[in-house]
């Protein structure tokens, strides 16, 4: 579940859903998905299904959790906040208490209908590094022009100070998501969040889309599947 990344948006061609290409479920050799590590790939085409939407913000995650809570999933993975934070402007991000209400709302769907499902929860990619890898390549800027987190990726040339506020705004919001993230999945003990992982990750051109410079490519979704599994297979502590 979660937005355009886990969809494998701009992943495969511009401005597109690319789905075999996911982290999560995507049939991809070249991404090696969660699903396909865990099942093989043949299970994972049977037994593994995406309910994540481009656009979506974490006041969607209940309605999509609804969904896959029909499925009775062993596993559910949330990828989710970044468009909650990528708005028309800060004023307009997601309030953290809100983001919170959203997320406790989905485990509570998840919970009432299937106690003893596992939960693998990303954290909230860091934009602010994907504005720095990004900003230097014109094509990306221009697809940025498009809409793709205005309140990080607009003027990306301007270093004023008010330019500076605005994306250490947008960050700081990131910060506190995942801080929710991790405190909300600790009080369910089949919860798993990833620690920061995510978030920490230094995407390069390379994992990046050559369409946006923002989304993962097929080789940044790799990486987040790499993620993932690992987060999924720790031994408890």
């Amino acid at each position: 579940m979660g937005d355009s990344i886990t969809r494998g948006f701009d992943a495969c061609d511009v401005l597109t859903d690319c789905p075999e290409a996911s982290w999560a479920t995507g049939a991809s050799p070249e991404v090696d998905s969660l699903a396909v590590r865990l099942l093989g790939r043949a299970k994972a085409a049977e037994r593994s299904w995406n309910y994540a939407v481009t656009g979506a913000r974490m006041a969607d995650l209940p309605g999509q959790m609804t969904q896959a809570v029909r499925r009775k999933p062993q596993l559910v993975t949330v990828m989710a906040g970044a468009n909650d934070a990528c708005r028309s402007s800060t004023a307009a991000m997601t309030p953290v208490s809100g983001f919170r209400s959203d997320f406790e709302d989905a485990l509570r769907t998840l919970r009432e209908a299937l106690p003893k499902t596992q939960v693998f929860v990303a954290s909230v990619p860091n934009l602010k590094r994907l504005w720095s890898q990004g900003r230097n390549s014109p094509l990306g800027k221009q697809v940025w022009q498009l809409g793709i987190c205005p309140s990080m990726l607009g003027d990306a040339d301007a270093l004023d100070s008010a330019a500076t506020l605005r994306r250490d705004t947008v960050q700081k919001r990131v910060e506190d998501y995942n801080k929710v993230l991790k405190e909300v999945c600790a009080q369910d003990k089949r919860c798993r969040y990833d620690g920061g992982a995510v978030h920490d990750y230094r995407f390069g051109t390379a994992q990046l889309s050559r369409w946006d410079y923002f989304h993962p490519s097929v080789n940044g979704q790799a990486r987040l599947a790499e993620i993932a599994y690992r987060t999924v297979t720790a031994k408890e502590r």
